[in-house]
């Protein structure tokens, strides 16, 4: 048995503890547009449950769908980089339950107290590695099974 790794896991008790002292739960039903791309990221979530696609913008044609989330997920990170804009857009696909947290009240958390700061970026960062990693794995996937030959790592 594999034990999910999530934003709140991987912080220690009093830094878990003062983020989920920023939060308040929400709910989205299936359907909802939670934010757009490119708009303002002052807010983020933590996935209790229900499922979200993000997606991106594809002049022409639908919007892209690159990733589904679900529980213990964090929604977001653009929060976190200015100019604090959305990277993708979010819809929930079934209902959600989440935590919300104000990005801006969490960012001045971690301006004032280091050692929060240093945990909230080193799990968002921890997040988006692995979503990078998988995004990875996806385009490897996609084209291997599309027949263009040999992959090669250029990585070395």
């Amino acid at each position: 048995m594999t034990t999910m790794r999530t934003l709140l896991s991987e912080m220690s008790p009093e830094a878990r503890e003062a983020l989920l002292a920023r939060s308040h739960r929400v709910d989205f039903p299936s359907g909802t547009r939670i934010f757009d791309e490119h708009r303002c990221a002052d807010r983020f979530w933590i996935i209790e449950n229900g499922t979200v696609e993000l997606d991106m913008h594809v002049p022409g044609h639908k919007a892209a769908v690159v990733e589904t989330l679900g529980f213990g997920d964090l929604l977001g990170w653009s929060w976190m980089v200015p100019p604090y804009l959305w990277h993708l857009g979010a819809t929930a696909t079934h209902p959600v339950q989440a935590l919300e947290f104000d990005a801006q009240a969490v960012r001045e958390l971690c301006a004032e107290d280091s050692r929060f700061g240093r945990e909230v970026s080193i799990g968002v960062a921890a997040v988006i590695a692995r979503r990078l990693s998988a995004s990875r794995n996806r385009l490897l996937a996609m084209f291997a099974s599309n027949g263009s030959g040999q992959l090669v790592d250029r990585s070395r």
